[in-house]
């Protein structure tokens, strides 16, 4: 974690603050109370070290209470943990996410780029087997059945928006999830709505095989889609924290969501407000 990065926002400095005059203030009306109380005891409660030692104590204190720490919360109702970590996806355990287009392509490297999530879900977790992956794919798509059809080199049969194609990859799932479009020239692009729409698809069935296991989601909206300008990372981490707490709140989705976040993006992160972000999250 950046710690300085976030030593120089607002928003730690403004807790701090607040956190730092509380406790100086209590600290002070003790001190009143005991004076009245105990009037042989003022001479003893002034003085420059006792002002230097409730600035200590307070600085100290709202350092503890200020201090950046890991992006988390704990919730009770529903009972599940949010957590948004700085890493790469395919390194953590437990179920996967990841986004496709709506014609669920995977053609290395005139269609798909190595360098992408799916190209590289394709090549370290599959070993670059491309057919053994689309005949598990096409084992669930088949039962769905396409949207429609478009012209373009590679896939031409499109499955809509918000489809989900978990494919088994024990002792966990993986699920590639439909959230952008494909146009003829094999350009990728998506919207918000799609990207909500995808996310409430997923949860549901999250819900249905998942047995309530940790599942790890990338930051969706960047990469393929093109939706940086439309859904920096910053708010899709939010889209993605609010959709699973609705979704939660209506039937048990996991024990544990991961947000996951490249280097490059979670170290420009205002990562202070999406920790009260979290928070707010809580029921009130």
């Amino acid at each position: 974690m950046n710690i300085f990065a976030d030593l120089k926002t607002w928003r730690f400095w403004k807790s701090f603050l607040v956190s730092a005059f509380a406790c100086g203030g209590f600290i002070s009306a003790i001190f009143q109370f005991v004076i009245i109380v105990f009037p042989s005891q003022a001479t003893s409660l002034q003085g420059l070290g006792v002002i230097i030692g409730t600035v200590i104590i307070s600085i100290i204190f709202g350092l503890i209470v200020s201090w950046p720490r890991p992006i988390e919360m704990e919730y009770s109702a529903p009972k599940t943990i949010i957590k948004i970590i700085k890493g790469d996806l395919l390194e953590q355990d437990g179920h996967l996410v990841v986004g496709v287009c709506d014609t669920f392509d995977t053609e290395l490297p005139n269609i798909i780029s190595p360098r992408s999530l799916l190209g590289q879900t394709i090549n370290h977790i599959f070993g670059g087997d491309v057919k053994s992956l689309d005949e598990q794919l096409n084992q669930t798509l088949s039962k769905l059945g396409p949207e429609g059809q478009i012209d373009k080199e590679g896939k031409t049969e499109k499955y809509g928006i918000g489809t989900v194609a978990p494919v088994q990859h024990s002792p966990r799932i993986i699920y590639f999830l439909s959230y952008c479009e494909m146009n003829q020239r094999n350009e990728a692009f998506g919207t918000v709505d799609g990207v909500w729409k995808s996310l409430v698809s997923l949860w549901d069935k999250q819900s249905e095989l998942g047995n309530h296991g940790p599942i790890s989601v990338p930051v969706i909206g960047g990469g393929q889609a093109r939706m940086s300008h439309l859904l920096p990372a910053q708010d899709s981490i939010r889209l993605i924290a609010l959709s699973f707490m609705f979704a939660s709140r209506q039937h048990k989705i996991s024990d544990e969501l991961r947000i996951v976040v490249q280097s490059s993006d979670y170290d420009r992160l205002d990562r202070l407000e999406l920790q009260s972000f979290l928070s707010s999250l809580s029921p009130s």
